[in-house]
């Protein structure tokens, strides 16, 4: 049980998973699909065949005859020949039953045989010369009716539920005239619809075996695409981390060369050996020269702005882009932070963004961020909704999450031409939203947790659509939190006052009037949480605004 429970634990299993179940899915609506078509083509070819048989008989018997061959007692010479040659074509085409009736025309209860024949390899036994009996159901006297009076030339009963002397089979018939063109009776030619089972089964163990093949090759080669060009790559990193913070010694070889992705993988990689490469720098300092406070400085100078580096920039990003206005900041409590924002185009006409807070500050926080932000951005490129890229990102985070930090984070999509927004808010901070020309005012729902605190979590979505002059502000908890001396908190009733000072102006703005509200109110009190704030206005696909 507990290798079952690690085995479920691992991103390629739950992958792998995903895909089989897919590929069944497939195959059951394809299949399905297919199956009934090929029990349709069957069925009609049963039915022709029968119909084919009923004609060729027909030939055999003169409509004027049909009196004299009741009156014949079933012995004369005209009669057993022409039964002969009927008992040949039965045995000839493999057929079951082929039998000449008339019905009692008052009420077509009652049918009398003038004719039967049965196939000799059939178990069943044939009706006798002039056997009367009642008519098997409503169907048949229907059909018997319908071809008396001309509403058909031909018609057909299947028989394949509920009691059936002969097992499952189809009847076809078709009327046989007299030379001045009335029905003096009805030739019946019966086939069993083993045959047609046996295919319809055969062709559904086909598509099983078909499924089993497909799916074990598919299985097999997505297994290997997934471990070689993302699970490990992912799993070098990991180890790398854990080493360095263990061992706090570089690599004689860089993570950059270990791992060959030009995606985003790459870049984290290219980050870490960054990041490894200035904490090593640093710790060597303070091991050296613990008094050289200027070198410990530009140290941490050159992290944070490696740090900074790896924040996207409006500009040349959207340069040019007249459907909305976007502006952000991060004001980190200590040289590094673990707050961090981040917007991309995931195609034309969906943008990303994100903002979170990882817990804790300083380096730690700082690296988690790295190693957070780039998964996020990852999944959200491959195709992942908000909530779906913070459910592989947790259960990523959660296996190796040694140091049991977590992020909260609020990760949206935006759809430039139409305004409608997908959002997942994993415990992060209410975002304030303002309507058209109104006032911003907090948006308030139910949130999820924060990520790689507990693996298997299903993230709640939220939807809304934004209309041209909308806006929202998103901010991390450091926001609300600043402290004034006596130690109150600046909150978020002071946050929107600060949002509604100039509702109306540019998100750069909106952001300069909110850090300027927090930096007056906190008097200059050591700050003690990373700040970071994104303001966005949206303007519409025409980028008209309001």
């Amino acid at each position: 049980m507990k290798k079952l429970k690690r085995l479920n634990e691992h991103i390629l299993f739950k992958s792998l998973l995903g895909i089989l179940a897919l590929l069944v899915l497939y195959s059951t609506v394809v299949g399905g699909i297919g199956y009934r078509d090929f029990s349709n083509v069957l069925m009609a070819q049963y039915t022709e065949s029968a119909f084919h048989s009923a004609d060729t008989a027909s030939r055999i018997i003169d409509g004027d005859r049909i009196g004299a061959y009741l009156e014949s007692g079933g012995s004369t010479e005209e009669y057993l020949e022409i039964l002969g040659q009927m008992e040949d074509m039965c045995n000839t085409q493999g057929t079951t039953f082929i039998y000449l009736i008339v019905p009692d025309r008052t009420d077509y209860a009652h049918i009398t045989f003038v004719f039967s024949t049965i196939n000799e390899n059939s178990p069943y036994t044939r009706y006798d010369f002039g056997y009367v009996r009642e008519t098997t159901n409503d169907d048949y006297r229907g059909k018997y009716r319908a071809l008396y009076e001309g509403q058909t030339d031909r018609a057909v009963v299947i028989r394949d539920k509920g009691y059936i002397e002969t097992d499952p089979h189809l009847t076809a018939m078709i009327p046989v005239r007299a030379s001045d063109g009335s029905v003096q009776g009805i030739l019946c030619v019966q086939e069993q619809m083993e045959a047609l089972y046996r295919a319809r089964h055969d062709f559904l163990m086909g598509i099983l075996r078909t499924l089993i093949v497909v799916s074990l090759l598919v299985l097999i080669g997505q297994g290997y695409y997934l471990n070689k060009m993302l699970l490990s790559p992912i799993r070098r990193i990991m180890r790398e981390a854990r080493r360095f913070a263990a061992e706090h010694v570089l690599p004689e070889k860089s993570l950059r060369e270990k791992v060959r992705n030009r995606d985003e993988i790459g870049v984290l990689a290219e980050s870490v050996d960054q990041m490894e490469e200035q904490i090593g720098s640093y710790v060597e300092s303070i091991t050296r020269m613990t008094a050289d406070k200027q070198r410990i400085s530009s140290e941490l100078s050159l992290a944070t702005k490696i740090q900074i580096g790896i924040l996207p920039q409006v500009e040349p990003l959207f340069s040019g882009r007249r459907e909305f206005d976007l502006a952000a900041k991060m004001d980190p409590a200590r040289d590094v932070g673990g707050d961090f924002y981040d917007f991309y185009f995931i195609d034309e006409d969906h943008l990303a963004l994100t903002i979170a807070d990882v817990s804790g500050k300083g380096v730690p926080a700082a690296l988690f961020m790295m190693v957070s932000k780039a998964l996020i951005k990852n999944r959200m490129l491959s195709g992942d909704t908000p909530g779906q890229a913070l459910g592989h990102v947790n259960d990523q985070l959660v296996v190796t999450n040694r140091a049991d930090m977590f992020v909260t984070v609020w990760l949206m999509i935006l759809t430039i031409s139409t305004g409608e927004c997908i959002v997942a808010n994993a415990g992060h901070e209410h975002p304030a939203v303002r309507r058209g020309s109104g006032e911003y005012e907090l948006m308030i729902y139910r949130h999820s947790p924060p990520i790689a605190v507990v693996a298997d979590v299903d993230f709640e979505e939220h939807c809304f659509t934004m209309q041209p002059g909308d806006s929202f502000f998103v901010y991390t908890d450091g926001a609300a939190e600043a402290t004034d001396t006596s130690e109150e908190e600046f909150g978020q009733e002071r946050l929107c006052n600060a949002l509604n000072e100039e509702p109306d102006a540019d998100a750069e703005r909106v952001i300069r009037h909110v850090s300027d509200a927090i930096g007056a109110f906190t008097g200059g009190t050591e700050q003690f949480d990373d700040i970071t704030m994104l303001c966005f206005r949206f303007f519409g696909p025409d980028g008209g605004g309001s």
